[in-house]
């Protein structure tokens, strides 16, 4: 066998295994690695439809929270608010957004993919999305929550 012949049976075994070592490799304590697929997913209790998968830390508890939110198609998340500043970019679909205490959609704006907003705390606002799901992507600090400007919005309560 020469060494040109060699040398490409060698290249062609690192460019199949190399992925599977990487694959395998053990993480640094505290780090995250995580495949769309690998999401962890789990429904919401408001807004009921929502899918919610806790990436860093919990929006339960105290300190820094990253969070994947899917909402499904043709979705209304009325008027609310979160007691933490927030920062948001949406994934995929199109999400449509407004700042107010009533759903209005002439307010609303839509975010396409890439998009990025931010709400202050105790802002209110509302969230649509119209003919397809959206996933997005949350940061913030905990504990944080949700308050609806009318009562008879919040899921929870029913």
């Amino acid at each position: 066998m020469t060494l040109s012949t060699r040398a490409k049976i060698l290249g062609l075994v690192l460019f199949v295994t190399t992925p599977f070592l990487a694959w395998g490799q053990a993480l640094p304590a505290g780090a995250v690695m995580l495949t769309p697929s690998e999401l962890p997913w789990k429904p919401g209790a408001a807004p009921v439809g929502a899918q919610f998968s806790e990436l860093v830390g919990s929006r339960t508890q105290p300190g820094f929270y990253v969070e994947r939110v899917q909402f499904p198609a043709n979705f209304i998340h009325y008027p609310h608010a979160h007691p933490d500043n927030r920062t948001y970019t949406v994934i995929s679909g199109t999400l449509y957004v407004g700042f107010g205490d009533k759903f209005e959609q002439a307010k609303l704006k839509a975010l396409p993919p890439g998009s990025f907003w931010t709400e202050p705390a105790n802002i209110n606002h509302f969230l649509m999305t119209k003919d397809e799901p959206v996933f997005f992507q949350i940061t913030g600090t905990g504990p944080s929550g949700t308050t609806f400007v009318d009562p008879a919005h919040d899921p929870r309560k029913k």
